[in-house]
């Protein structure tokens, strides 16, 4: 069983009202995130990025009691989800919501090759 198998998907209680986006948004890669991404209406990516713009200054306060790298259990569903906001962010502010990048070539077609870790 893989990490991100074995680990709990419910979030703190005190995020209990985010707790609908943990299914498509707490990713444990950039790959996973993006594919959402570009999977996501505009209502989909502007309902996560409000929801979770507004809590980021206690999610990021509570991510930081960890040592780098070592976020674990229900916190780091909470990490997956920033980085789902960083990864949607600028099609929220700069592209009106649109989850591809307007005139540019389809995503799909570059693939990276990584070692397999998440995050």
């Amino acid at each position: 069983m893989t990490e991100h198998a074995a680990m709990t998907q419910i979030l703190p209680q005190e995020f209990a009202e985010l707790q609908p986006f943990v299914g498509k948004w707490a990713k444990p890669t950039e790959y996973e995130r993006a594919a959402e991404r570009r999977a996501a209406t505009p209502e989909q990516l502007n309902a996560f990025y409000g929801a979770i713009l507004f809590r980021l200054p206690e999610i990021l306060e509570r991510i930081d009691r960890h040592p780098l790298g070592a976020v674990a259990g229900a916190d780091r569903l909470l990490f997956h989800m920033i980085l789902s906001l960083a990864e949607i962010a600028p099609h929220v502010e700069f592209y009106k919501s649109d989850p591809h990048v307007p005139f540019a070539f389809k995503e799909e077609r570059m693939l990276g090759l990584h070692s397999g870790i998440a995050d």
